[in-house]
């Protein structure tokens, strides 16, 4: 299990540091997501907007099945 929004501190990490975990075998993640980042009273440079989240699901659903697991 892995943390990479607070690990991190940066939404720009967040995603790089989820699809390097689930491809060295980690079995889950904690992601930070807020609508609007910038105005979220705590996390908000860490937090990813929704369409960034569904964006990095769907790309780490390639790296899980190729290492013959599901999401």
């Amino acid at each position: 299990m892995i943390d990479p929004s607070h690990g991190t501190g940066n939404h720009h990490y967040v995603a790089p540091m989820c699809y390097a975990a689930v491809a060295a075998g980690a079995d889950g993640l904690i992601v930070e997501v807020h609508p609007d980042p910038e105005r979220a009273s705590s996390d908000g440079p860490q937090s990813l907007k929704p369409v960034k989240f569904e964006k990095m699901m769907e790309k780490l659903r390639l790296f899980a099945e190729a290492d013959g697991r599901t999401l």
